[in-house]
C-alpha cells in the first residue's frame, strides 16, 4: 500500500481549488471553549494546502504548518508564503520536528483519521506548552438527506478504489472521547456546505483519495456517472455539498 502521506500527491490541484474550507464560528469556538489565546503560536499538523492555517491567520493567530506531503507543502507555501506569521516544516504528525513546549496549541484539520493515535498523543505532549490545547476537526459529509447526497454516496461506492476502508477511518464521539480521556474539554458541530457547478463538483470528487484519477478504466465511467447525477439532481446549476464539521478539543498531558 502507497504511504499515506503520499495519497494526495496526484490531486494537489484539486485539492487546492475544490476542496472546502471551514465554517467561520470554528476560531471563536476554539478561543471561547480550547483558550486559543489572541498571540497563540499553533501547530496545524497535517497542514495539507494550507486551508487550516489560512483559517487561523485570518483570525490574527501565528501558524507553523506541519505537512509531509511535498507538493501539498509546498501548495501551501506558494499561497501563504507571505503571510506575517506562517511558516511550513517539513514533518509527520509523530514526528513533528519542532521543539519541546513550542506552541500554545495543536490542531488538526480532515488529518487526524491518517494518524496514529497513541504516537501523536505523546509528540503533541512534547510540543504543546503546558496548559495549551489540542483540537482536531473535519468536515464530515452528509450522506443521506436529499437525492444529490445519497446518489453521491452510492457513486463512492460502486467506483471508489478504496472508499469504505477510508470512511471506516473517521473517529466517532466514543473514539474521540477514549483519545482525549479525561483530558476533553469540549466538542461541537457546525452546518458547512458548498454549493457547486458541474466543474467545481467534479473537481470535489477528483481531489478525493480514493477515486481512480485519469487512465484508469472506471475513470470514465465514474464521470459519466457524476454527469448523470449533476443533471438529475441539480437546481440553476448547483447542487449542494452538505456537512457538518466536528470539533474535537482536549488538553494531552
Amino acid at each position: 500500500m502507497t504511504d499515506v502521506t503520499e495519497r494526495f500527491s496526484d490531486r494537489v490541484a484539486n485539492y487546492v481549488r475544490f476542496r472546502p474550507d471551514y465554517p467561520t464560528a470554528l476560531p471563536q469556538w476554539l478561543a471561547e471553549h480550547a483558550g486559543m489565546a489572541p498571540d497563540a503560536l499553533i501547530a496545524d499538523v497535517g497542514a495539507g494546502t494550507g486551508i487550516t492555517s489560512k483559517m487561523l491567520l485570518d483570525a490574527g493567530r501565528r501558524v507553523v504548518a506541519v505537512e509531509p506531503n511535498a507538493p501539498m507543502r509546498e501548495a501551501a507555501v506558494a499561497w501563504l508564503g507571505d503571510e506575517p506569521g506562517f511558516q511550513a516544516v517539513d514533518g509527520r504528525a509523530e514526528a513533528t520536528t519542532l521543539a519541546d513546549r513550542s506552541v500554545d496549541g495543536v490542531i488538526a484539520g480532515q488529518a487526524f483519521h491518517w494518524f496514529n493515535p497513541d504516537a501523536t498523543r505523546a509528540e503533541f505532549a512534547r510540543i504543546v506548552r503546558p496548559g495549551g490545547f489540542v483540537a482536531l476537526f473535519w468536515n464530515s459529509r452528509r450522506l443521506t438527506g436529499t437525492p444529490f447526497l445519497e446518489g453521491y454516496e452510492k457513486l463512492l461506492h460502486d467506483y471508489g478504489v478504496d472508499y469504505a476502508s477510508v470512511a471506516e477511518r473517521y473517529a466517532d464521539d466514543d473514539a474521540m472521547q477514549d483519545y482525549f480521556g479525561d483530558s476533553m474539554i469540549g466538542k461541537a458541530s457546525f452546518p458547512h456546505g458548498q454549493r457547486l457547478d458541474y466543474s467545481a463538483l467534479e473537481g470535489r470528487l477528483l481531489s478525493s483519495s480514493y477515486v481512480p484519477q485519469a487512465g484508469t478504466p472506471t475513470h470514465a465511467p465514474m464521470l459519466q456517472a457524476l454527469r448523470k447525477l449533476f443533471d438529475t439532481t441539480s437546481t440553476d446549476g448547483r447542487v449542494d455539498f452538505d456537512y457538518d464539521t466536528r470539533v474535537y478539543a482536549g488538553r494531552i498531558a
